[in-house]
């Protein structure tokens, strides 16, 4: 039995909502965090009606402790077992140019998407490292060669920090055959991007970037760690 864990499965019409319903889909018992325990349960009834196996926990990711109590529940009604962990949790804001930037949001940016993944991940690797697990992180296409960044100091920094912190754990993982590889999308279609940036925009599709996730928490992706994949 595969047992996958997805962060950031909050509000409906999100990433994280289609990429629960991928993996669940396929079969797994799929495990859905969000810090919102209303959304949390909203998720997990709409995955139960559906036929999958689902349970839900509601987290704050940034908190040490918060996130060990995760950890520990998750050993205690999963027998200590986990096959795949998805870290989407995360957001976006403009921090503003750098020496005007606004530092408290700045920090949130990395609190949000970089402390989030690394707490997270810290806390659950023991479980992946048992069952020969993946990692799939999110970065964003502000990591790559090229990309423009402006007023993006905060997320392009934090995002880039959690592209660090996927080759970290692809690294260590290999003894272990523990693998971790990080999607860098695209701006994506989801209610709230369109409304900010209009309809003409290229978008990367929910339901592309939830196919990616599967493939990378499948023995088809085997051979992958350590990988940024461009999605655009």
């Amino acid at each position: 039995m595969t047992v996958s864990l997805i962060t950031g499965v909050g509000a409906r019409g999100q990433v994280g909502e289609a990429v629960a319903h991928a993996i669940a889909q396929r079969g797994d018992v799929t495990l859905v965090v969000s810090r919102n325990a209303s959304d949390v349960d909203e998720r997990v009834s709409e995955l139960r009606a559906a036929g999958a196996r689902a349970s839900g926990y509601a987290c704050d990711l940034s908190n040490v402790q918060a996130v060990a109590e995760l950890a520990a529940r998750v050993t205690r009604e999963h027998g200590g077992h986990l096959d795949n962990l998805v870290n989407l949790a995360g957001g976006f804001a403009l921090s503003g140019p750098v020496a005007e930037s606004d530092v408290a949001l700045a920090s949130r940016m990395w609190s949000i998407n970089f402390l989030t993944a690394y707490l997270t991940t810290r806390a659950l690797l023991p479980l992946l490292a048992a069952a020969q697990g993946s990692i799939v992180y999110f970065a964003s296409e502000s990591v790559l060669e090229g990309a423009k960044t402006k007023g993006q100091v905060g997320y392009a920094s934090a995002k880039s920090a959690v592209v660090a912190l996927m080759r970290s754990v692809a690294d260590e993982g290999r003894p272990l055959n523990v693998r971790a590889n990080a999607l860098a999308p695209a701006s994506i279609r989801t209610a709230s991007n369109e409304a900010a940036m209009g309809s003409d925009v290229r978008y990367v599709e929910r339901e592309e970037i939830a196919a990616a996730v599967a493939f990378l928490c499948s023995p088809a992706s085997q051979a992958v760690t350590g990988q940024v994949i461009r999605l655009s």
